[in-house]
């Protein structure tokens, strides 16, 4: 196989979190679009909680951006994602010491408060404690984010990946509006190279043996 995977010394996580007894998480595109923002928002570490950040004024909004895109690094890189209706699945590149988990506990919890008050419910809303394991080859990231954007189709929601709103498909076959995944510099092919690779094994089953211990299932 081509070497389209350039690793670098940076590890990279398949990432995933589910829902306590198969709950489903975002009832609606409202909900889902809230968890994009936050995938995005979190990264970065800021001091203000969501809820705080969006209540902000324009000026205000634009100023805390500014200087939270000017810090020397992310928690985390976002390499890929999809979101399911009671589960999600990231592919996540450690940048700090313990980034992963600082920016996963931030995540999760946001979206905890949020769907807690929104939907007038109490408790926890995920099952644990996120799961991750790392990617180390080539072949696996690859194949990996192949998995991830396929989950979608495997569970019946749509017929091809790219009519799934809520993953970073779109973003790497060019026609996605959100573009915050770095994948580009890791992932050494076009855009329709990617698509035929994905789609060409929509019922991908038989290639699960490459990478079953990094699924976490």
């Amino acid at each position: 196989m081509e070497k389209w995977y350039k690793l670098n010394q940076m590890k990279i996580y398949h990432v995933i979190n589910k829902s306590i007894a198969g709950f489903v998480i975002f009832p609606n595109y409202v909900d889902y679009q809230r968890f994009l923002k936050l995938i995005k928002y979190y990264q970065f570490d800021p001091i203000l909680k969501f809820s705080e950040y969006i209540r902000l004024n324009k000026k205000k909004i634009v100023e805390f951006e500014k200087d939270l895109m000017n810090k020397e690094e992310p928690l985390v890189n976002i390499i890929a994602y999809c979101l399911m209706p009671t589960h999600i699945h990231l592919a996540l590149q450690e940048v700090q010491p313990n980034g992963i988990s600082n920016y996963m506990r931030k995540l999760l919890n946001s979206y905890t408060r949020y769907f807690n008050e929104k939907y007038r419910r109490k408790g926890p809303l995920w099952q644990g404690r996120f799961k991750k394991v790392e990617v180390g080859s080539d072949e696996q990231l690859l194949h990996l984010t192949r998995y991830i954007h396929l989950n979608p189709t495997s569970a019946g929601l749509v017929e091809k990946p790219e009519d799934w709103e809520y993953s970073s498909y779109r973003e790497y076959i060019g026609k996605g509006k959100e573009k915050f995944c770095l994948f580009k510099d890791l992932l050494d092919i076009s855009a329709q190279e990617y698509k035929e690779f994905v789609e060409d094994r929509i019922n991908y089953q038989q290639e699960l043996e490459k990478i079953k211990h990094l699924l976490l299932e």
